[in-house]
């Protein structure tokens, strides 16, 4: 069962789908997962098919727009990653209210840039009791000067500061092309293209104020704080958009339980569909199964799927 829903973060409104497995009994709860979107990203693409892997499992799934993106409210296309954490926290919040969700059994499964947001989000607040991280950015600043060369950087850098100034004297900030902001390997560019064209919605623009932020921002100085609860990285080899070592960082950082797989033979975006998504859900899904088991654990009896993966 999937329903449309809508909750508040900081006052704004944020369209959001709740999925319900269609056999959980009169008066049950179950365990949740929040499901955290890339860059930019809508709700409308990926994320179904995520939800859809989870609530097949047993679990409550809800995935949601930010504020400023897809059918949500807010200022059209501000991405400040604080303020996304802010709405994943809140969507803890909106998910545990729900009567088929056990509150004290809420997990966190992140994408791309949705896995860095999900790492910071589960690092404030310990109600995330299990977290995927997959294709994760760990530092904003290292991760977009990976993605230009040195003369490219150097005039960002100069742009960023004089829209400092900008907004300061006018209140305003540019607005810029995504890719201006993010360069897309071959790989996203022909992802972007084809996702334009079934969700043309998903276009959008982006201020160099987001990008400053995006700069500033710092998952990787966190990750320590996930601790005890249990956090699963999943790289690929042949990442394009996200360097490995920068993906690396947030596992290195963070504290046990802890897990990395490392994905042989994909790119950025193979996960997403086919049997790369497949081979993925088999690491992530187990996962789940052994520290945050869809239905709550009863005593001396195995969870279904809760065998350790190795990578």
């Amino acid at each position: 069962m999937e329903r449309p829903e809508r909750f508040y973060s900081a006052g704004i409104r944020l369209a959001a789908d709740l999925h319900v497995p269609d056999d959980l009994a009169p008066g049950e709860r179950r365990a949740g997962i929040v499901l955290c979107h890339g860059f930019g990203a809508i709700k409308a693409f990926t994320l179904p098919d995520l939800a859809r892997s989870y609530v097949e499992a047993g679990y409550v799934v809800l995935r949601f727009d930010h504020r400023g993106f897809g059918e949500s409210g807010g200022t059209r296309w501000r991405l400040m990653p604080l303020e996304q954490v802010e709405d994943i926290r809140n969507a803890i919040t909106f998910l545990g209210l729900q009567p088929e969700v056990d509150a004290d059994r809420i997990g966190l499964h992140g994408g791309s840039f949705g896995g860095a947001n999900a790492v910071y989000a589960a690092a404030l607040d310990d109600r995330a009791k299990c977290v995927v991280a997959t294709v994760a950015v760990g530092n904003g600043e290292r991760w977009l000067r990976s993605l230009r060369p040195n003369w490219q950087w150097i005039l960002l850098q100069r742009r960023i500061r004089a829209d400092r100034d900008r907004r300061v004297r006018t209140g305003d900030s540019e607005m810029v092309s995504p890719d201006e902001v993010m360069p897309p390997d071959p790989e996203t560019e022909d992802r972007h293209r084809e996702t334009l064209q079934a969700f043309p919605e998903r276009e959008f623009r982006l201020s160099l104020e987001s990008a400053e932020a995006v700069l500033e921002y710092r998952p990787e100085d966190v990750a320590d704080r996930i601790a005890p609860r249990p956090v699963l990285f999943i790289q690929v080899e042949d990442d394009g958009l996200v360097a490995n070592d920068i993906s690396r960082e947030l596992f290195d950082r963070a504290r046990q339980p802890k897990e990395l797989v490392v994905l042989r033979g994909m790119m950025h975006h193979s996960i997403a569909a086919g049997a790369p998504y497949r081979q993925m859900m088999g690491h992530a899904l187990p996962w789940f199964g052994r520290h945050l088991p869809a239905r709550a654990p009863v005593e001396g009896v195995r969870e279904p799927g809760s065998e350790p993966v190795r990578s």
